[in-house]
């Protein structure tokens, strides 16, 4: 029997964005698919060296808010100064108290297991980013090294 296969392309570069697919490819690996993670444009963001990822609760009318905010708290209100603080502080004790692996813990899985981590080189030359930004476990590669993983596939997944 073949080996399943996964290939997610991961687009966001914020915290509450970058758990979906650290932990769907640490699960997929552990399952027994051969996995591969693509990163491009923010989605990049979470394989810098040095995390330093945010919620941004602008635009994004899913977000539960604490204390009922989204009944009486008027969504442009989440455009204040210190809202972005205070919301990624707020997601970051959730986490903590659930006892939620952090996305550092969930990319060390997905290393561990193998998961193939490629880096979008078109968005690193875009950003004027540096390799050494990032962490070393990757592979860089563009579009066309995205099919080739794509295109073999069981399950593709654009998040």
């Amino acid at each position: 029997m073949n080996q399943k296969k996964l290939t997610i392309i991961a687009t966001k570069g914020t915290l509450d964005w970058a758990y979906p697919p650290f932990i769907l490819a640490s699960t997929a690996a552990a399952l027994g698919y051969e996995t591969t993670m693509f990163f491009t444009f923010y989605g990049l963001q979470l394989l810098r060296k040095k995390l330093n990822l945010k919620v941004s609760p602008l635009g994004n009318p899913g977000m539960p808010m604490p204390l009922g905010m989204d009944k009486w708290f008027p969504v442009l209100g989440t455009a204040l100064p210190g809202m972005e603080t205070m919301m990624t502080s707020m997601m970051k004790n959730k986490i903590k108290s659930k006892g939620v692996a952090s996305i550092e813990d969930l990319r060390s899985l997905c290393i561990e297991a193998d998961v193939k981590l490629i880096g979008c080189q078109m968005t690193i030359d875009l950003f004027d980013m540096k390799r050494s930004d990032f962490i070393d476990e990757i592979e860089l590669g563009g579009a066309a090294t995205y099919f080739e993983h794509a295109g073999e596939s069981d399950v593709s997944l654009f998040i």
